[in-house]
């Protein structure tokens, strides 16, 4: 970095030879999406990643299901859009031809995972089926690309090979999320309900698998993972319970956070998500919107700073792409991430949204011209680039933005290649520099710094930010803006009041792909939830059962007594055709609006198999149509689990269950379910759990067509303790929603 005195009479003399005008450009018209934002070209588009190209497009892409109904299934497809509002289908990854020789013939290839480092683009995909193994044994392939449309050259084997479970099958070696540290290391993150998800080290070009895997996730909770770094944390997000179960499809993701790659990953409560309880906090769950199972996302940064979720979900009015039990229409839609209290949360918390709402910041102001980047600039000389990036900027010396930036908050970001050292100006106050392999950022009197990877390839394309939000500076360097990292320093500087000024250089770089734009306002309180007011109605379980409980099916073996139902889990089940489980109901309150709530006991154990062990709440029309809240074992976890059984083709009554995951599960637990009208008149369940009674984790909504009976269960069947538990409630009781 200059001396602060030479800095000092660079800026002086700049600013007197260009002058310091603030004139700026009139503001821009917002523009706006609406979900899913993958319907002017594809029905579904499922398992979407998506990166910003060099020539300043958003790529998208996505598995191999067909796009359309009766469509041909794709070997994963390609779109790419300018602003998020107009899309161009580009056509698919592979062909027959060009699709990795070492998949087995009709192999599926899912879940791509698109990246750029060393000036190439790298996929990484799921091959559903090898050709080295009879029946299915997954593997994760690469393939490299000079552009993000190809042509994609896949590599001459699996990157990770398929892992025997040791019982002649194969784990699920699936679902591949790559990661750049700030130790210069690649990891690899990949792995599914069966088995868990692993991260392994990646040789340097991120084509092979190297050292020995560490498991992340306990086995039967997670998929579809993705790793970002934020604020010296690495933020493991993945998705849980079933991606494709049509209208009642409860996908949902999960987050915990680690200081290193390998974990291990705890969420907000301290819970790893390696333990049998497994732990995990809510990123997006579905809100009683038309949206459900949103899942297996993407994450990108736009513009402006506002880092935005890409996934896919399911409109629950058009659920299926083919028949009742084919094909899931799973398009691709985006929303905002918050993050509120160092954890990410999707439009704060209130999820999918279903309505027109601000899309990504794209581009640049100050008359910045992605195309040109030079002719915005003054003092930088425009370069030819390459077919990929068109014309860059080459910074040697001095330069900076033709228009002076507005003041307060500001974000400054460009692909860019560093010369020896480089120093970017904001405002004329904040003072960020890469020299001598580290990153600097320095405030007036106020310094933080940090060292760059050995490794760190300064004559590569590589993404630089420096934002400036309220009084914290914040520099990055990664590869591509992914959450990804190779430097980051954050800098706090109280009462920091950024002023009008152009944005300057010194040094040399060549940049493209430059952004000059206000930050996007931080949301920094979670959205509201449902909030009991006075009791309505309910039981204590003081006295025998009255006239407001009323069985299906009564089991003779639920007691009350001394101030508790008890209630020995039935070697039964609800789900499907085994209609044979007993249902306690209490009367509800009359209303458009209440939150029922109990306290169950259950201890299911940890650890072993105990497959389904279950009790709680239940919101029942008939046996083909409800909604249930359960603790509930599943093999060697204790989840809460908050299914939905509904009749899928009306033709022979055929039903499908699906579920959504909420909260911890512990011996203990507190449950509620809110109860609401929306605007459309339909019934809305929402539910939420709780370990101590006091602070509660509010989760998925389920829309029932009518309004529904309240209760009690406690069944499963016993593969596991015998003699069965007994589910333990104190009560069952309605109140006001506030």
């Amino acid at each position: 970095m200059p001396p602060k005195r030479l800095l000092a009479a660079a800026l002086t003399v700049f600013a007197l030879a260009a002058g310091t005008s603030a004139a700026q450009a009139a503001p821009e018209p917002p523009v706006q999406t609406t979900n899913p934002i993958s319907s002017s070209f594809a029905d579904t588009f499922a398992d979407p990643a998506i990166i910003q190209g060099r020539d300043g497009y958003w790529y998208a892409y996505a598995t191999s299901d067909p796009l359309v109904a009766n469509g041909p299934f794709g070997l994963m497809h390609m779109a790419r859009t300018k602003d998020f509002s107009s899309w161009e289908y580009l056509g698919t990854v592979f062909d027959d031809q060009t699709k990795p020789a070492w998949a087995a013939p009709g192999s599926f290839f899912w879940a791509p995972d698109i990246r750029y480092f060393g000036g190439r683009y790298v996929m990484y995909f799921t091959v559903t089926d090898t050709a080295a193994n009879a029946g299915g044994d997954p593997a994760i392939g690469v393939a490299t690309a000079p552009t993000p449309a190809g042509p994609w050259t896949a590599t001459g084997g699996p990157v990770v090979t398929p892992k025997p479970d040791g019982n002649g099958g194969y784990f699920g070696t699936i679902d591949p999320a790559m990661l750049t540290a700030a130790d210069g290391k690649r990891y690899l993150y990949y792995g599914g309900f069966y088995g868990g998800i692993s991260v392994t080290e990646l040789s340097a070009d991120g084509l092979h698998a190297v050292g020995t895997p560490t498991q992340v996730t306990i086995g039967d909770r997670y998929e579809g993972s993705y790793v970002v770094y934020r604020d010296g944390w690495y933020y493991f997000m993945g998705s849980s319970m079933n991606c494709c179960a049509g209208p009642t499809t409860g996908y949902s993701v999960f987050a915990g956070r680690s200081r290193s790659p390998r974990g291990p990953f705890v969420d907000a409560d301290g819970v790893p998500l390696t333990d049998s309880r497994v732990g995990g906090t809510t990123v997006i769950t579905q809100n009683g919107n038309q949206w459900i199972g949103p899942g297996h996302h993407a994450f990108m940064t736009d513009a402006a700073g506002q880092d935005h979720i890409v996934y896919h979900a399911i409109d629950r009015g058009t659920p299926w792409l083919t028949n009742p039990f084919g094909i899931n229409r799973r398009p691709m839609l985006i929303d905002k991430i918050d993050w509120i209290d160092g954890w990410p949360r999707t439009r704060a918390g209130l999820g999918p949204s279903g309505s027109p709402v601000p899309a990504p910041t794209t581009g640049s102001a100050l008359g910045i011209d992605s195309t040109d980047p030079a002719a915005g600039l003054q003092g930088a000389t425009k370069q030819p680039g390459d077919a990929l990036g068109g014309p860059t900027a080459a910074i040697n010396g001095a330069a900076r933005t033709r228009q002076a930036a507005p003041a307060g908050s500001l974000r400054v970001e460009a692909d860019a290649r560093l010369g020896n050292s480089v120093t970017t100006v904001l405002g004329d106050q904040v003072v960020a520099t890469v020299a001598n392999n580290r990153l600097t950022v320095t405030v007036g009197p106020r310094t933080s710094s940090a060292n760059l990877p050995a490794t760190f390839d300064r004559t590569q394309w590589n993404k630089l930010s420096v934002q400036v939000s309220g009084s914290t500076v914040t520099a990055r360097l990664d590869d591509a803006g992914l959450g990804e990292v190779y430097g980051e320093v954050r800098l706090d500087v109280p009462g920091l009041k950024l002023g009008s000024a152009p944005v300057r250089w010194f040094g040399s770089a060549e940049v493209d792909n430059l952004t000059v734009r206000s930050v996007a306002k931080p949301v920094t309180k979670l959205a509201d939830v449902p909030q009991t007011g006075n009791l309505l109605a309910g039981d204590e379980f003081d006295g025998a059962l009255g006239a407001d409980w009323s069985w299906v099916r009564q089991d003779d073996k639920a007691t009350v007594a001394n101030g508790k139902l008890s209630w020995p889990l039935e070697n039964a089940d609800l789900v499907g055709s085994g209609n044979t489980a007993g249902l306690l109901f209490h009367t509800a309150p009359a209303g458009d609006s209440w939150i029922a709530e109990t306290k169950l006991h259950l201890d299911t154990g940890e650890g072993d198999i105990r497959n389904y062990q279950q009790a709680g709440m239940i919101a029942y029309l008939n046996d083909s149509d409800f909604a249930r809240l359960g603790n509930v074992a599943i093999w060697k976890t204790r989840q809460t689990e908050y299914g939905r059984e509904l009749v899928a083709r009306p033709s022979d009554g055929a039903t499908s269950y699906g579920a959504a995951a909420i909260g911890r599960s512990a011996p203990t637990l507190w449950m509620r379910l809110a109860y609401h009208k929306n605007a459309a008149g339909e019934h809305v369940y929402r539910a939420a759990t709780s370990v101590d009674g006091k602070n509660w984790t509010w989760g998925a909504s389920w829309v029932l067509p009518s309004a529904a009976k309240i209760g009690l269960y406690a069944h499963g069947e016993f593969t596991g303790a015998n003699p069965p538990p007994v589910a333990t409630f104190d009560y069952l009781k309605f109140y006001e929603s506030k």
